[in-house]
């Protein structure tokens, strides 16, 4: 199943020339410091949204990542993106518990454990098959993904459980 949204989203600019995008090369929408968002495909479009808002309200600084391709994925650049935050949120169209985002999340667990300020957070589907009439309840909108900035920078994860926070730095690295 393929993301209808985008159908009619498919209005940006495509260069006129031949052009190829590298396999396993993510590409840095955003340029940030103190949480990483990485998505995929139509969520790409809500993820824009609500880092806008989050950035507004929060004062923070977030950095956006498109892994652009699925299989083979750009862990080093996600890698390098979450050991320089401290935090990610994963957003994906997918069940929770499945897909790629359910792998990029595990891998950050894995390859950054000790960077890592918060637990990595995910954004998705529910856990269950659902039709297509409620497929837009379903796939993660601008809300959920806002939200689960708010919680993580708040000091707790998804499932309610407290851990240490510090503030976010917004002073030159040293």
């Amino acid at each position: 199943m393929e993301p209808k949204t985008l159908y009619r989203a498919a209005v940006e600019q495509v260069p006129t020339e031949a052009y190829e995008i590298p396999l396993s090369k993510a590409e840095i929408l955003k340029e940030g410091k103190d949480l990483t968002v990485i998505s995929y495909g139509h969520p790409l479009y809500t993820c824009s949204a609500a880092i806008q808002a989050a950035e507004k309200d929060f004062d923070i600084n977030v950095e956006l990542i498109d892994l652009r391709t699925l299989y083979p994925w750009d862990r080093s650049a996600v890698l390098a993106s979450v050991q320089k935050t401290g935090r990610a949120i994963v957003v994906h169209e997918s069940m929770v518990n499945a897909g790629v985002g359910a792998e990029v999340a595990a891998t950050i667990q894995e390859g950054a454990f000790l960077k890592l300020e918060a637990p990595v957070q995910r954004v998705a589907g529910w856990s269950t098959h659902m039709g297509l009439v409620y497929e837009r309840f379903n796939i993660p909108d601008v809300t959920n993904e806002y939200e689960q900035s708010k919680t993580l920078l708040n000091g707790y994860s998804s499932a309610g459980t407290p851990f240490q926070f510090n503030q976010p730095s917004h002073t030159a690295d040293t």
